[in-house]
């Protein structure tokens, strides 16, 4: 392994969509260094040689997993191929980051999660949007109360494209927002109703419509579609004090605050109310933009140095599986609601 004076060395297994976004940034991170990058294609190995012409390349995914040069595994293959080279990455004592989700199952996840304390190895997935400015601008304003007692979050996340064949909406798109409300409420959900629909591709759903019951009688809600006219990142937050919506394609303001509520006014003399609208302020928060997969690959980086948990651990990733596995469940049962076994 590498020590204090000495890079982290890194391998990716995966050249595809993500695999060059973090050979980049973990050439330009500082204490990291690129060894070797792994591929099916012949075409995607060569266009790594040309973008990174010091980085090795290989087909054989051991030439990473089990190499003696290598500290740490970043892995962006797709989720069918996760649990096998996470599990040879751990046995091997690499730290590991992997793209979401962890593994197909929750017993997959669970196992990785057990492997990686055994062997004492950082394991991290790569649920991006714990990174991301905007969410992190939302998490301390909720944990200092900003917003009141919260009653329910509505994400949106739509798109036409791209239609994945490895698994469906759900998995792909929901666990962004599911990972996201773990986050911001601090918990994982007690149970999951889910509606949806296969079109393209049978029983693969192209939309998913998901409904999370989370403790403290909050509700949240994901509407998620590879099959949509319009490219929508959205997140709105109701609470007793305020609302906040985060705009994920708004690069300038990513974030308002509206200073809106309902209040009951209560009357005494007739053993009656009705409510009252409270419409204040927009408050637009200046929010720091940067790129929340840079910020993703940083903290691993500095995790395999510390020896220090990252936000995104093993247990959030069980608990995004465990939640994903439920709303499968609900989508089978046309919406009845699934409990989500605890983590």
């Amino acid at each position: 392994m590498s020590s204090p004076s000495t890079p982290v060395r890194i391998g990716v297994i995966g050249f595809g969509q993500w695999g060059p976004n973090h050979v980049r940034n973990f050439s330009m991170i500082d204490g990291t260094e690129v060894v070797r990058v792994c591929d099916a294609s012949d075409t995607r190995l060569k266009a790594a040689q040309k973008l990174f012409r010091s980085v090795q390349v290989t087909k054989n995914a051991a030439d990473i997993t089990g190499a003696a040069d290598i500290d740490a595994v970043v892995i962006a293959t797709p989720t069918g191929t996760h649990y096998a080279l996470v599990k040879a990455a751990l046995e091997a004592g690499k730290d590991v980051l992997c793209e979401k989700p962890l593994a197909r199952t929750s017993a997959e996840c669970r196992e990785l999660m057990e492997l990686a304390a055994k062997h004492d190895r950082i394991l991290m997935v790569g649920h991006v949007f714990l990174y991301n400015s905007g969410v992190l601008h939302l998490k301390v304003d909720l944990d200092r109360g900003e917003l009141g007692r919260i009653y329910y979050m509505d994400a949106v996340r739509t798109n036409l494209g791209p239609v994945r064949t490895d698994v469906g909406a759900i998995f792909d798109l929901a666990s962004h927002d599911i990972s996201i409300f773990n986050f911001l409420l601090g918990a994982q959900p007690l149970e999951v109703s889910a509606t949806g629909n296969c079109v393209l591709q049978k029983n693969v759903e192209d939309v998913g419509f998901l409904t999370l019951y989370y403790p403290g009688n909050v509700v949240c809600h994901a509407h998620t579609s590879w099959l949509n006219p319009r490219k929508v990142r959205q997140l709105t937050i109701v609470g007793d004090h305020k609302m906040a919506v985060w705009d994920d394609m708004n690069n300038l303001e990513p974030i308002r605050y509206y200073d809106k509520g309902v209040t009951a006014d209560h009357y005494a003399s007739f053993g009656e109310f009705h409510m009252i609208l409270r419409d204040g302020q927009i408050t637009i928060p200046k929010v720091k933009l940067s790129e929340p997969l840079m910020k993703q690959d940083a903290e691993f980086a500095d995790c395999v140095r510390t020896r220090r948990t990252p936000a995104s651990d093993a247990r959030m990733g069980l608990a995004v599986v465990l939640a994903m596995e439920a709303a499968l469940t609900s989508l089978k049962n046309r919406g009845q609601a699934a409990k989500v076994a605890a983590v």
